[in-house]
């Protein structure tokens, strides 16, 4: 693995942000079993926070969203996706979020009764302009996409309006450390934070008959000089 900023931390630390120097292959058990207890924590968490503490529930904050479900299949389960990695979950949950908000805002300029009748209207088009912006971004996260339908199509995510962005970076953040805390006991996560390393690539090696300067193939001048050698000399009219 190339070094990364990673690796000058120490390796208490630098574990549970999935750094490893030699990653080593995972047993499928292994992968079974914590992607059922990732995935059974993380979310009871979040239910826990939403629906027990008194400031949520003032605020009729639902007790989770419908959204973090696929979220969890990703994040504890196929964890080396790029779909799955911190840069995603969290710019893409969020990204979806202000999109909807945005898109109903002006859909409400309409009124509450043209607005229920253009709710579809509205969940399409927000989906449909979250995946634009996170494909231009590089922050797709499949489960977003339902964050944005969600903020329009669901009476109890839309009443929050603006408040859904706290609550959205909230519960990212939430799946976030559980996924480095359970995925890192006998896994690997994240794969990368931000960017994918990229695996360097040789040059191409003349010897093997690889491009020259020139763009012509090697092998191809060796056997032109072959042949040039093979001549006797200029001839005598």
């Amino acid at each position: 693995m190339a070094p990364t900023r990673l690796s000058r931390l120490p390796p208490s630390i630098s574990r549970w942000l999935g750094y490893r120097a030699s990653p080593s292959p995972e047993p499928a058990y292994v992968v079974y079993l914590w992607s059922f207890v990732g995935a059974f924590c993380g979310l009871s968490i979040l239910q826990a926070i939403f629906g027990q503490v008194q400031y949520f529930i003032d605020r009729r904050v639902p007790p989770i969203l419908a959204s973090y479900g696929a979220s969890a299949v990703l994040c504890y389960g196929t964890i080396s996706a790029p779909l799955a990695q911190p840069r995603a979950l969290v710019i893409g949950h969020i990204i979806s979020a202000v999109t909807a908000v945005c898109i109903t805002k002006l859909f409400g300029l309409l009124g509450p009764e043209r607005f229920d009748d253009l709710r579809w209207l509205a969940g399409s088009l927000s989906t449909a302009v979250a995946i634009v912006i996170m494909q231009v971004t590089r922050t797709t996260h499949p489960p977003a996409g339902a964050t944005a339908l969600l903020a329009a199509v669901d009476r109890d995510v839309h009443r929050l309006s603006w408040y859904l962005l706290p609550v959205i970076l909230l519960s990212s953040s939430v799946v976030l450390v559980t996924a480095l805390l359970f995925n890192n006991i006998q896994r690997r996560f994240p794969v990368f934070w931000l960017e994918p390393a990229e695996a360097a690539v040789a040059e191409p090696s003349i010897g093997l008959g690889g491009p020259d300067v020139e763009g012509k193939p090697a092998i191809q001048k060796r056997h032109a000089s072959r042949s040039s050698s093979l001549t006797v000399g200029p001839s005598i009219s």
